[in-house]
């Protein structure tokens, strides 16, 4: 990993609550996906989780098996103290590479784009690794060019589908219809399984 991007990095950010990504409540495009899920014992990964508003919403929906993980304490103490009676085995403080276990989905929000371009094929094959063979990657990338020294990193579609494709079936890649305004037209909704 990218040492410039490495804990102390996030803790400071969320220290000094230089959180611009963070929306307040979840993403209208995850929401809606969540509620298309009828089976609330599913395994759910959320990396680089944050705030982890998806998480917080899937628990008051009664989900009972999601995991959060996220490199910051300080962004694992915030979510403790948010949501006391999410299971606190549940709330991994851990570097997202390292992450054991199965899941059925793994929901992307903010993450991909958080770290190091160089790390991207990494976060491919632990996806892969980690979602079992009929699970899917749900979530949003950015599909405008965005830092190229400071997280977030942008991107686009072909940029993106030559990155997944090896790894991934992509079953949904295009251009979110339910974005916030501020993210209109700058959001690719992705649905995606192993191969």
């Amino acid at each position: 990993m990218n040492l410039k991007f490495d804990k102390e990095y996030w803790n400071s950010r969320y220290i000094n609550k230089e959180t611009g990504w963070d929306l307040g409540s979840p993403s209208r495009p995850l929401k809606e996906y969540i509620d298309t899920i009828t089976d609330k014992s599913v395994r759910i990964l959320i990396p680089g989780a944050g705030n982890a508003y998806e998480a917080e919403y899937l628990h008051s929906k009664g989900f009972e098996n999601v995991t959060v993980i996220d490199i910051s304490e300080e962004a694992c103490w915030k979510l403790k103290n948010r949501i006391p009676d999410f299971p606190i085995k549940n709330i991994i403080c851990a570097d997202f590479f390292k992450t054991e276990g199965v899941f059925d989905v793994m929901l992307e929000q903010t993450f991909f784009c958080a770290i190091d371009p160089s790390e991207r094929m990494n976060y491919i094959e632990k996806a892969n690794q980690i979602l079992q063979p009929n699970g899917v990657l749900v979530g949003l990338l950015f599909q405008k060019e965005l830092f190229k020294d400071h997280p977030p990193f942008g991107g686009d579609e072909k940029i993106y589908r030559k990155l997944f494709e090896p790894l991934f079936n992509i079953h949904i890649m295009k251009t979110a219809h339910n974005s916030i305004e501020p993210r209109k037209n700058s959001e690719l909704f992705i649905k995606m399984s192993p191969k």
